[in-house]
């Protein structure tokens, strides 16, 4: 079977994260997205675990769970995130809320529960070494992020876990397969695209997803699938729509290129302010091709944009307006879910409900999108004519 998942959220118990974020609201806003499984996040948590087991119930010792009232068919996958003594951040999937609470006691930490995304005192490898004492699976979350990525301070990934491979790489915002693939050590590696949702609402939740292919419904089968790479297809962002995409000051966002700013000492001539290393630039610096050399089991790689910021960018109202969502709530209503509304339902049947809607889709899917990129922490931003 084919699903959709989102296998990087976080709780309402991670910093700057939405109160919303609960089980039971992820679970219904994830269903009208189009999502069949998707993270629990935070699962290191105890007050989270806690209202996880209050709340959810497992399908038949499987390690997928769903809400206990079923009144959402969107499941969940026990998953966290953590930050190493690097301060590079890790994914991982775990087989069971049972074993999330057994492992708590592994890691050196201050305080677990200070943070949803604890900060262990410990190395990466050190981290990966626990994750596979208790059969979970482990890989380096948006790797290209200038201040957490894991290329922030190596060259190599296998470098973080003591030359052995991890088993996925999260690409992230900022980066696309076409981007990865210039670096030959990434060839080997399962590409994940998720969102790192800090919010439930459909615009944060299933922003970038997979379509994997599974045998059944489980967190063996999960775990197998992206071990072995069985991943149909990514989605998300167009990369220049990432915040960290170009090299840039994260005062007045001025664009630089990496080798001017490095010249600068990654100070902004205009400001005075400081110029972040950009996704783009950081690829630059590691690429072992011009171009990008794929391997035959690389997945397609498809551009998409939530369809609230779609009605908002075209409309030019708020994402969270009554205008657009309730726009949003009757796309829903007659195409059933926002995935199918992105990439499959007839241009032509769009167009009788919003003609600008149907016009910024087509785009999309025929990749002509006229992008001012993102850089020094500001989001990039699609330019409709």
């Amino acid at each position: 079977m084919q699903i959709n998942s989102d296998l990087h959220v976080h709780s309402k118990y991670s910093m700057a994260t939405s109160k919303s974020m609960q089980s039971d609201i992820m679970a219904k806003e994830s269903e009208k997205k189009g999502l069949d499984l998707i993270a629990t996040g935070d699962a290191l948590h105890s007050k989270w675990l806690g209202e996880l087991e209050d709340n959810l119930t497992q399908i038949d010792d499987t390690g997928i769970y769903q809400l206990k009232d079923e009144t959402s068919n969107t499941k969940f996958i026990t998953t966290t995130e953590v930050e190493d003594n690097q301060r590079i951040h890790h994914l991982i999937l775990i087989p069971s809320i049972e074993t999330a609470w057994q492992m708590r006691d592994e890691f050196i930490v201050k305080n677990m529960d200070a943070d949803g995304r604890p900060k262990i005192r410990m190395r990466g490898t050190e981290i990966m070494d626990i994750a596979r004492d208790y059969n979970c699976i482990i890989g380096p979350a948006h790797i290209f992020t200038p201040w957490t990525g894991i290329y922030k301070s190596y060259d190599r990934i296998s470098d973080c876990y003591d030359n052995r491979m991890a088993d996925f790489v999260e690409l992230g915002l900022s980066s696309d397969t076409y981007l990865a693939d210039r670096i030959d050590e990434l060839k080997n590696y399962t590409f994940l695209t998720n969102s790192d949702s800090h919010s439930p609402w459909p615009h944060r939740m299933g922003r970038e997803f997979n379509t994997m292919e599974i045998k059944n419904l489980s967190f063996e089968d999960v775990r197998t699938s992206i071990k072995d790479n069985d991943i149909i297809k990514n989605y998300g962002f167009d990369p220049r729509m990432g915040k960290y995409h170009e090299t840039g000051c994260i005062d007045c966002y001025k664009i630089f290129n990496i080798h001017d700013a490095q010249k600068l000492n990654m100070k902004c001539d205009v400001c005075g302010g400081v110029i972040k290393k950009g996704v783009k630039g950081r690829i630059e610096e590691l690429a072992t091709s011009d171009v990008p050399i794929h391997p035959e089991d690389r997945p397609e790689y498809r551009y998409i944009l939530p369809l609230a910021e779609l009605l908002s960018s075209i409309h030019n109202k708020g994402v969270m307006t009554k205008y657009v969502q309730s726009r949003y709530e009757r796309l829903i209503e007659l195409f059933k879910t926002e995935i199918d509304i992105l990439l499959n339902v007839e241009l032509d049947k769009i167009e009788h409900v919003d003609m600008l809607l149907a016009n910024a889709l087509k785009s999309y899917r025929n990749n002509t999108l006229n992008v001012t990129p993102g850089r020094g922490g500001l989001y990039g931003k699609v330019v409709y004519d």
